[in-house]
C-alpha cells in the first residue's frame, strides 16, 4: 500500500517567514513529490500571505519530521490530508 500526504501550509508574513519554511523545505526536498505556492499579486498588491501545496512520498520518518519542523515555525499554519491507495 502506498499513502500519499497533501500539506497545506498557511504563511501569515511570508516576508518574515520565508527564509525559515524554505530551509526546511530544502532540507526535506527528498520526500517531497510536488510543491505548488501562490499569493495574490497585482499591479499594486503583493500579499504578506502566501499558500503551499506540498505532496509528499517516501520515508515516513522524514515526512514526518518535515511536518514536525514546519509546525515549529512561527507564523504559518500547517494542515494534513492522508491517502492510502494500492497502485496495480
Amino acid at each position: 500500500m502506498q499513502e500519499t500526504i497533501i500539506l497545506g501550509i498557511l504563511v501569515f508574513d511570508r516576508i518574515k517567514e520565508a527564509g525559515r519554511t524554505q530551509s526546511v523545505l530544502s532540507k526535506y526536498a527528498k520526500v517531497i513529490r510536488s510543491r505548488l505556492g501562490f499569493h495574490e499579486l497585482s499591479e499594486t498588491i503583493c500579499s504578506r500571505v502566501g499558500t503551499i501545496v506540498l505532496i509528499l512520498q517516501g520515508d515516513q520518518t522524514m515526512r514526518n519530521q518535515l511536518e514536525e519542523e514546519l509546525s515549529l515555525i512561527g507564523g504559518i499554519e500547517v494542515q494534513k490530508m492522508t491517502f492510502d491507495h494500492v497502485y496495480k
